[in-house]
């Protein structure tokens, strides 16, 4: 193999960890962090831990998404979206399978080095981390395909990614910590709804019910606000309860904007090529919406 092909493979498998998702595993551990540095109980190795594996996990659903839609028949030439690695032929399902289970297996490896800080309830969310995220696509009841992978996202990547990484720095949770985890939860989720709106044509040839496949797009656009409007509400809340009023109102009319102009960019996207980058900037947002989370919670007092 040459040099050019050792670089094709390896953009294939970057490519294969789906870039545009990864801000769902990166923000809510900096938010978490930054209120964990406010409350005086920063810990950089637990941050550290806690950042490598919710990107083992968000690479290895990713690569678990790209073998079971092929194997289920999801991804086919039909697809519209970004190329999926397996069912473009660039990568053999058996070897993305042992890649996926190697990287799961580096995301228990890497939460075990957590345990010292929580014990046991720690072993357990990342257990069930692991398990749901093979689940989203894989096994008798993939979550994906039965309407509930926007539950997973939410809980996961915003209930227990900011809970959990506040808990193993601090030593406790409370009620802020989870709201916040709420907001950011519902915004990744929102990656999640603009990917199924562009697929649910081929998503209901391979008997993929997702919400939008189950209530229609009408749906999806409201369940887009309103995961818009927490994550603004979110933000509103918190502000009263602790940060400046100018703080407030600044960081508050940034996000409602944002949310309103995503919201009306999801209405008005016709093509794939539209919703493809509204999925990239909805990532961005996400980025974007925690960087202002975490300046509001650390000089917003």
């Amino acid at each position: 193999m040459g040099p050019f092909d050792r670089q094709s493979t390896w953009l294939t498998w970057a490519e294969a960890t789906r870039p545009r998702t990864l801000p769902a595993a990166v923000s809510p551990v900096l938010v978490a962090t930054a209120l964990a540095l406010r409350d005086g109980g920063f810990d950089a190795q637990a941050a550290l831990s806690c950042m490598v594996f919710a990107l083992l996990i968000q690479i290895g659903t990713n690569f678990a998404n790209d073998y079971y839609d092929f194997v289920k028949g999801a991804d086919t030439a039909e697809r519209v979206g970004p190329r999926r690695a397996v069912a473009s032929g660039l990568i053999a399902p058996a070897v993305m399978k042992r890649v996926m289970i190697a990287v799961f297996g580096m995301a228990f490896f890497a939460g075990l080095s957590l345990l010292s800080y929580g014990g046991w309830p720690l072993l357990v969310i990342g257990v069930a981390s692991i398990a749901c995220g093979i689940a989203y696509t894989g096994g008798p009841y993939p979550l994906g395909y039965n309407g509930l992978g926007d539950v997973f996202v939410f809980v996961f990547f915003g209930l227990v990614a900011v809970g959990a990484t506040y808990f193993v720095q601090t030593g406790r949770i409370w009620g802020e910590v989870l709201l916040i985890g709420a907001g950011v939860g519902a915004l990744a989720t929102n990656i999640l709804v603009v990917n199924n709106y562009r697929d649910v044509e081929t998503d209901i040839k391979a008997g993929k019910c997702t919400l939008v496949v189950r209530f229609g797009r009408r749906f999806a656009r409201w369940q887009f606000a309103c995961g818009h409007l927490l994550a603004s509400a979110t933000v509103l809340i918190v502000g009263l309860h602790g940060w400046r009023p100018p703080v407030t109102v600044v960081v508050f009319l940034i996000t409602a904007g944002a949310g309103l102009w995503q919201t009306r960019r999801l209405v008005r996207s016709q093509t794939p090529v539209a919703l493809i980058e509204l999925l990239g900037d909805t990532g961005l947002y996400l980025a974007f919406y925690s960087i202002l989370l975490c300046a509001g919670v650390l000089f917003g007092e």
